[in-house]
């Protein structure tokens, strides 16, 4: 029974974000609670979801200072530069942009944090996307995706997890997987460079001075990239019409959805076209740019990420103070620190609110065991005939159990279970090992990964988009891994 209210509460969490019945952070609090009343546990409610948070809690600290963080860099001008060079090289042209986009969370993923990721990539390239009016769900996905592939490093978790698990060594886990996973990498850049020249169908390439100079236009956020009905940041239609045209680009206030006729208002944006956050990257006349301060701003953030890296303080320590120091430094008066605090309220409440809304969803499936039914019921489902290709069958359960699951949850309960079965066939606990990181791609825009709120709440993206958009994809780049490893005879 338990079993059964496991899949229908997560099926039914997904449906209503994804057709925008409710909110992540409605969704994530109202559903769980019912579903711990229908199994009998409404009485541990309060229990479970206190658990919850207090295991969320860290995340939560660490995400609200990071953003702050962040945004401050983002306002003193320290991501300009960068911003300018990508949009010489990309020569406003889409296709490039959205590669470079890869390439860039792939290499800032090196830090084995996703948050960070997430953070510094949308910073970096969310001003090229408003700008030239391309899909912002092409952004999240392709970045998520390509942080899920990275996020296989022995240093960002999954790694560990699984060799700890195992008692196991964790270099002999992924140093075999680095053909396999690079060929997953492979998988993301020409899954970028296909969405890219979709893009550059529907939009046409512009010259750098046309990029710089046109005028502010509504950001597109596309389903289906490349061609049917999209959405725009804030719910109305727009359209590219069948064909994939750029005549479905919105443009001043009005969307038009190509298949149906329908128009809507889009409105303005949630941080105005007077601020010039419409391409905040490249507008030089912004009150906040602090130019004298450049290589202080530049110093502090690569000392912030190096500590990070050393672990020589908790991450959430870390960005709290970063964030103070950044504010004092470059806002000496208190009302300046309170108007830059202010300017990124938005997203500190989003993102915080929905990782304690996903301690009810997270509490609720651990405490009344569900997710332990779950995954005992789908171990159990394995044919006996199965037995001596478990590396396989672990590969395979990978994609669904890190989606439904923390990584912790699946790592520590699930795979020795499936080690075990695998052992009695003669299957090595390292092949195990090695076919249980191929899911990553996947797991890293599950409900349950408070870094892919990051990731939506920054690109002003919403989430059932994003999910609808990235799961095939970067289900495909798992199954890419998975099949590169047998065939490299690493899994």
């Amino acid at each position: 029974m338990l079993t059964i209210l496991g899949f229908v509460m997560i099926a039914t969490f997904l449906v209503l974000i994804m057709t925008k019945k409710m909110s992540p952070i409605a969704a994530l609090a109202l559903i769980p609670a019912l579903f711990c009343v229908l199994v009998g546990q409404g009485g541990q409610l309060g229990d479970y979801v206190i658990k919850g948070v207090g295991e969320l809690a860290p995340t939560a600290v660490m995400l609200m200072f990071a953003i702050i963080y962040f945004g401050v860099m983002i306002d003193v001008g320290l991501f300009d530069p960068i911003v300018r060079g990508i949009l010489r090289f990309c020569k406003a042209d889409p296709m490039r942009i959205v590669v470079g986009t890869a390439v860039l969370a792939a290499v800032v993923s090196l830090d084995g944090d996703g948050s960070t990721t997430f953070m510094i990539t949308v910073s970096a390239m969310y001003p090229l996307y408003k700008r030239l009016g391309m899909s912002r769900v092409v952004m999240t996905g392709v970045a998520a995706t390509a942080n899920g592939v990275m996020n296989t490093l022995p240093w960002g978790g999954p790694t560990s997890r699984a060799a700890t698990a195992l008692k196991v060594d964790a270099g002999e886990v992924f140093v075999p997987m680095i053909p396999a996973l690079g060929v997953g990498l492979l998988a993301v850049f020409f899954l970028a460079y296909v969405l890219g020249l979709r893009e550059r169908k529907r939009l046409g390439v512009l010259t750098l001075d046309e990029a710089l100079e046109s005028e502010t236009t509504s950001e597109t956020v596309l389903v289906k990239a490349g061609g049917g009905t999209s959405v725009t940041a804030d719910g109305a239609g727009t359209g590219t019409g069948k064909g994939g045209s750029a005549a479905g680009r919105t443009t001043g206030d009005t969307g038009t959805t190509g298949d149906t006729g329908t128009t809507g208002t889009t409105g303005s944006d949630d941080d105005g076209a007077s601020d010039g956050d419409g391409f905040q990257g490249l507008d030089p006349r912004r009150a906040t740019l602090r130019p004298r301060l450049y290589w202080f701003n530049a110093a502090l953030t690569a000392a912030l990420l190096t500590a990070m890296i050393m672990a020589l303080m908790p991450i959430p320590v870390l960005f709290l103070l970063g964030a103070a120091l950044a504010l004092t430094v470059n806002y000496p008066k208190m009302a300046e620190q309170k108007a830059r605090i202010a300017a990124h309220a938005d997203n500190v409440v989003n993102v915080s609110g929905m990782v304690f809304a996903a301690a009810v969803f997270t509490g609720v499936l651990t405490g009344t065991g569900m997710v332990q039914h779950m995954a005992d019921w789908l171990v159990g489902a394995i044919p006996d005939g199965m037995g001596p290709h478990m590396a396989l069958v672990t590969g395979v359960l990978s994609l669904p159990l890190t989606y439904f699951m923390s990584n912790d949850g699946f790592y520590f309960g699930v795979l020795p279970v499936l080690a075990e079965a695998g052992a009695a066939h003669g299957v090595s606990p390292l092949e195990i090992a090695r076919a249980s990181l191929v899911g990553q791609p996947l797991h890293m825009s599950s409900p349950l990964v408070p870094a892919v709120y990051v990731l939506v709440g920054m690109a002003k993206v919403e989430f059932g988009d994003h999910t609808k958009f990235t799961v095939k994809w970067a289900a495909l780049t798992s199954l890419v891994v998975l099949a590169a490893g047998l065939l490299f005879g690493i899994i």
